[in-house]
């Protein structure tokens, strides 16, 4: 229609007009029966009032065209729905909106018995759940919805809750419930056909879960198919996984390859911020500065506490470094004053207490703090006693012997 036109056009220069047009056009008695129309007014107007961040006409939008969904077929009322709440994400921090958007929609959808959209909208919530860290609701909703979708045999929706499930477990630091959920959404994967974003997710998914068990190697493997997945369809999560490929070399201590990576075809396409904050810890770790690395914490804050995966390994690796620089700078000492460690790391004197009781407790080097006077008191590694392995290994013979006599007693017997 023309009014659908006119709207169209003035989307970008005079988007208010063209919602007003798009409005009256959805009220308007005269598209009875023209459903196409209907659904480019609808998909329209809620994309308008996302890059407007207009989110209550978005929800009032959504429940005021449900009677209009009695005239649609149920695989387009899906789609429509579906797209209206990914339209929402456009707005900034609306979590809370899409939430809120998928749990008055399943309700509905429960009134009216479609199943198959309540389904794919319970998998939609599961995620935003998760991404809100609220792990509890994440695991219901995936653990009613799992026993649904095997009764119905669904396996491409069965594959992508259980890729699902296993964030949720690797959120938790459960990484064999992780690996179990992971191996069972692959073996499902591999007896259909499997789109290729879903394929690269899952590939993005082992590479994490590889990574957690610090095998770097396998990991940077699966995030190289992943990366090849998502560029190849033009997904931004092709960025995300060249910044888990870059982490994984970091963590493997081949820091040379982060450069070589990123001046690369493939790694040129997505410089910036995102990449230069993983150069810089790159750069860092191969001067082996603790300084450097703790300019990359400041400046590049953002970008590498805001990624669970990325902020979790980084962290680690920092705690590495300085428990490899107090060692070595404690190593001549029997007696030192906190002070003069912490000024020779070049650290606050608390944080060195701190970590230098914590390398204590967990055995990194024998000795204790006397913070009466502020002193560290280092010991002499105790002289480890070969008794027990000797015994070990006398009695693994002793008990070859014995079977070797216990062998030969029954074959005289017989």
């Amino acid at each position: 229609m023309e009014e659908l036109k006119r709207a169209t056009d003035l989307k970008e220069t005079n988007p208010e007009e063209s919602v007003s047009i798009l409005s009256s056009l959805l009220q308007s008695e005269s598209l009875q029966g023209d459903s196409k129309v209907k659904e480019s007014a609808i998909l329209l107007l809620g994309k308008l009032y996302a890059e407007q961040g207009q989110s209550s006409e978005l929800t009032n939008l959504i429940q005021q065209i449900r009677p209009l969904f009695s005239t649609f077929p149920k695989a387009k009322t899906a789609k429509i729905v579906r797209s209206l709440i990914d339209f929402s994400g456009l707005i900034p921090n609306s979590q809370g909106l899409q939430i809120k958007l998928c749990e008055e929609t399943i309700s509905w959808c429960q009134v009216e018995k479609r199943t198959f959209l309540k389904q794919r909208l319970e998998t939609k919530l599961a995620q935003l759940y998760m991404e809100s860290t609220r792990y509890k609701e994440a695991l219901d909703t995936l653990q009613g919805l799992l026993k649904e979708v095997k009764k119905l045999d669904d396996k491409l929706q069965l594959v992508e809750i259980q890729v699902i499930e296993s964030k949720v477990f690797q959120r938790l630091c459960n990484i064999p419930r992780a690996k179990a959920a992971l191996t069972a959404s692959r073996s499902c994967a591999n007896s259909i056909y499997c789109p290729a974003v879903l394929q690269a997710d899952i590939d993005m998914m082992s590479g994490i879960l590889n990574c957690e068990e610090r095998d770097y190697r396998t990991g940077y493997s699966y995030f190289y198919e992943a990366h090849e997945g998502f560029n190849s369809i033009e997904d931004p999560r092709a960025l995300q996984c060249l910044k888990y490929m870059l982490m994984s070399k970091i963590m493997a201590k081949r820091p040379e390859d982060v450069h070589a990576l990123i001046s690369s075809k493939g790694g040129v396409k997505y410089i910036g911020q995102e990449i230069d904050c993983m150069q810089a810890v790159a750069k860092a770790l191969e001067l082996r500065s603790l300084h450097e690395f703790q300019k990359c914490l400041e400046n590049f804050k953002h970008e590498l506490e805001g990624d669970f995966i990325v902020s979790r390994h980084i962290q680690e690796l920092y705690d590495t470094m300085l428990e490899q620089h107090l060692i070595r700078i404690i190593e001549p000492f029997s007696k030192v004053e906190l002070s003069h460690v912490a000024s020779l790391i070049g650290l606050p004197e608390d944080l060195v207490t701190q970590k230098l009781s914590q390398m204590i407790l967990d055995k990194k080097f024998e000795g204790t703090l006397d913070q009466g006077i502020g002193c560290l008191i280092v010991y002499d590694e105790p002289p480890t006693s070969k008794f027990y392995s000797t015994s070990l290994k006398y009695l693994e013979s002793l008990n070859t012997v014995v079977d070797s006599l216990f062998q030969k007693a029954t074959a005289i017997k017989s």
